[in-house]
């Protein structure tokens, strides 16, 4: 599970920063050739970077800010997680839950950006149609040790060009895992409930430093 949030991390921590600004992708960029491109860059910069080794948080955020360009549909990832409740949320209440689960997705993954070693990403032949406006792009993560771990990307082609939307670790898409935690949360308390929820979770969240494993001082 450890070197399975470590790849998530490397996504999931672009989705959740995908509000701040980069310049546009070339026009004719192929999905899978954007994913790599994403990720391979903040691999390169995670492993290359000793206080981002070193848990910086400042640092890890610098890294999203600058090298994550905003290729991913993060509102449609929330929209899915969210399921039938979306469509009967008010427009704060939708705001409110994207805002709390990027930052969920922050708090929980970003520390294992500075686990990041010795691992790279291998990518698969894009299998799709030269018209189709949604994709999925496969690709492994090849380990020091074991068997190579699947890591495939859902993207979607919209009026501003391909987005991420879902990811895909072991056969498991992330939206699915939530879609069970946030349907229980509004089934007790409503949309309401979940981001109250959230909002609590990540507070504690907070409280923690970003490297787990880092020495106590």
């Amino acid at each position: 599970m450890k070197f399975i949030k470590q790849f998530i991390a490397l996504v999931t921590v672009a989705l959740a920063f995908n509000a701040h600004a980069a310049a546009p992708a070339p026009a004719n960029e192929a999905p899978d050739v954007l994913v790599k491109r994403i990720s391979q860059d903040v691999i390169d910069t995670a492993k290359a970077d000793k206080a981002i080794q070193a848990g910086d948080t400042k640092k890890v955020i610098d890294l999203v800010e600058t090298k994550i360009l905003p290729y991913v549909d993060f509102q449609r990832m929330t929209a899915l997680a969210a399921g039938r409740f979306w469509r009967d949320a008010t427009p704060d209440q939708q705001k409110a839950l994207t805002e709390q689960f990027r930052a969920l997705l922050v708090f929980t993954y970003s520390g294992a950006l500075s686990q990041v070693k010795d691992q790279t990403i291998e990518f698969k032949p894009l299998r799709a149609a030269a018209d189709d406006t949604e994709v999925e792009v496969r690709s492994q993560v090849n380990m020091p040790r074991g068997e190579p771990i699947p890591l495939n990307y859902r993207v979607a082609k919209g009026p501003q060009g391909w987005k991420i939307y879902d990811i895909n670790v072991l056969g498991a898409w992330l939206v699915e895992t939530y879609k069970g935690t946030f349907a229980s949360e509004i089934s007790k308390g409503g949309m309401d409930g979940l981001i109250k929820a959230l909002t609590e979770k990540n507070k504690k969240l907070a409280s923690k430093p970003l490297n787990t494993n880092a020495p106590k001082k």
